[in-house]
């Protein structure tokens, strides 16, 4: 990677991507893209619509870029509320995007989910290679994307990379839509209100991840010899396995004061029983070396400091 356009970049993961990015590759070798800008943006960005094919393509010519990240999409709880612009959006904008690196000719990354599996799945260390029906419209596009890159990768030659992303924890953005956003605001609630109501029932345990593992991940597979690649756009990470009382007990451990209570909302509720309480790593790990720095207890310390500094 030398030249990197990131779609997306103003949600919850490119906000942050793009950031590290440039602190590795350089400010003028990462170009931001998305439906609006910050005023506080520094660096090149342009304001694109993934479902568009030509507004992609000029982008990424425009720059000379050799590497598109594309992080556009719907997030789960929003993708069941509106599932037909989720199909358009996730399915549309990623295609468009794939034929661009076809044209271009350009690496490519962008993330699955473990909202790929579903009910049937094993719960308990989920394989790599395993039963994927999913029951929501975002686990639908995720298995449905992770075809599509694996088509463009054996149809035409396109280097496509990807993660099966668990849920994403970080202090930096706020939350996008997605079923495990509780395990953000949590956070957010302990330093301001020292109380959290979850729509997440007690022992619900899903996967999660603390942002720093996620960006890491992105650029360590990015990197690695293609020749070591097998699933390539479909790698199973996961760092931390918790329900909402787990996360409420180590904030404790800063907080003791702080009170966790329940009201669960059944969409959200539903998604999250269809997914797995732990996927299995070793595929990564043996593959190009993923490896996470975050458990529960070093992630809560680290959030709550710098929540607490702001």
């Amino acid at each position: 990677m030398k030249k990197i356009l990131v779609t997306g970049a103003m949600g919850q993961i490119g906000s942050e991507l793009v950031s590290t990015l440039r602190e590795q590759y350089g400010t003028s070798n990462v170009i931001g893209s998305d439906l609006w800008q910050k005023d506080t943006e520094e660096g090149p960005f342009e304001i694109v619509d993934v479902t568009d094919e030509k507004a992609i393509y000029e982008a990424a010519k425009k720059h000379n870029v050799d590497t598109i990240m594309h992080l556009a999409a719907l997030l789960s709880a929003k993708a069941e509320a509106a599932p037909r612009l989720a199909w358009d959006l996730n399915m549309g904008g990623l295609m468009n995007a794939l034929e661009v690196a076809r044209e271009l000719d350009l690496q490519f990354f962008t993330p699955s989910s473990i909202g790929a599996f579903g009910p049937t799945t094993p719960k308990r260390s989920t394989p790599q290679d395993t039963v994927m029906r999913p029951t929501t419209m975002y686990g639908v596009n995720k298995v449905a994307g992770e075809l599509l890159c694996d088509y463009y990768y054996y149809r035409y030659g396109v280097d496509t990379r990807g993660v099966r992303y668990p849920g994403l924890i970080s202090y930096v953005t706020p939350p996008g839509g997605g079923t495990t956003d509780y395990a953000v605001e949590i956070y957010y609630e302990a330093v301001k209100n020292k109380q959290y109501t979850s729509y997440i029932a007690a022992g619900t345990y899903m996967d999660m991840m603390y942002m720093p593992d996620a960006l890491n991940a992105i650029i360590k597979l990015m990197e690695a010899n293609p020749e070591r690649l097998v699933h390539r756009n479909a790698y199973n990470i996961s760092a931390i396995s918790a329900a909402p009382e787990d996360f409420a007990n180590e904030i404790r451990k800063h907080i003791p004061e702080f009170e966790l209570t329940y009201d669960v909302d059944p969409v959200r509720q539903q998604i999250a029983e269809s997914w797995p309480d732990h996927i299995d790593s070793s595929a990564a790990e043996e593959e190009w070396g993923f490896v996470s720095e975050y458990d529960i207890d070093r992630m809560t310390a680290d959030i709550l400091a710098k929540l607490r500094m702001e």
